[in-house]
């Protein structure tokens, strides 16, 4: 006989070990679905009263052309955030003070192309200046010495800051349009800058016939955009941009443009621009 090297041993199978085996297959999934909720946290969305962009309806929920793609983009990439109504400066400052933030609708310029990544456009909209219908055409004939006349700005807007950079000094800063649009109605001021696409639904909201305000000049065209801070998580970006290309390929987003803005041409394009994620 030939003694066995090693000693053979029966060892009884145990059950438990296919059971613990599967609780720790189990747990490592949780594990790494944790990893990935925080490897991209959801975004925080920030809009402000500008209808018939952004506004809080009769029912107490954020509506308008902007809210209606924005809800759309979250159904299609299968996202859950809410939108938050806030006060402009608010929203703003959040925006350049806190990663994964969207704040929606920010018009383009050089310094928030350095300070933020802008995916759009979404809508198209004029710079204008406004005045009292009586006094529109003695404003036009001042030439360069309406410079020197008071105008009324929504504080942080691009509006305000348009109106600045083509050399407007006695800017009175305001916490809304409506506010904007009141102290012109009450001779506060001789001017009012704003969006072409805000000024009608702002009068309608207040009361005010729309023939008590007439265009004196347009200074500017601006594209609007939904704006990410600096540091949201990159496959977000890409993800909101994937399924707002998709949006205007299929018509949706053509459709929504319509109903909000009739007979206005929808912007075609999607562009990010600015920051790089």
């Amino acid at each position: 006989m030939i003694p066995a090297v090693f000693p053979l041993r029966f060892t009884p199978v145990s059950h438990s070990r296919p059971r613990r085996l599967a609780h720790y297959i189990a747990a490592a999934g949780l594990l790494l679905m944790s990893l990935g909720v925080a490897a991209a946290p959801k975004l925080a969305l920030y809009t402000e009263e500008w209808p018939p962009m952004t506004f809080t309806s009769g029912k107490g929920t954020p509506d308008g052309m902007a809210v209606e793609v924005v809800n759309e983009i979250l159904r299609r990439t299968g996202q859950s955030s809410s939108i938050a109504v806030v006060p402009w400066i608010r929203g703003y400052k959040l925006l350049l003070s806190r990663p994964n933030v969207m704040l929606f609708t920010v018009g383009r310029n050089a310094e928030r192309e350095r300070s933020m990544t802008l995916l759009g456009p979404i809508a198209i909209s004029s710079t204008v200046l406004l005045a009292r219908s009586e006094e529109a055409m003695s404003l036009q004939a001042l030439g360069s010495d309406i410079l020197k006349r008071e105008v009324a700005a929504y504080q942080g807007s691009i509006f305000e800051s348009t109106a600045r950079s083509k050399g407007f000094t006695a800017i009175r800063q305001t916490g809304s349009t409506e506010e904007a649009a009141r102290m012109l109605l009450a001779r506060r001021v001789d001017l009012w800058v704003e969006g072409n696409i805000a000024v009608a639904q702002t009068l309608q909201r207040l009361g005010i016939a729309p023939g008590r305000v007439s265009r004196v000049m347009t200074l500017d065209s601006l594209d609007l955009y939904l704006a990410f801070s600096r540091g949201t998580d990159r496959d977000t970006i890409l993800q909101w941009q994937a399924a707002l290309r998709d949006m205007k390929k299929d018509g949706t987003f053509q459709a929504i443009h319509q109903r909000w803005f009739p007979g206005e041409p929808a912007p075609p394009q999607v562009v990010r621009l600015g920051l790089e994620p």
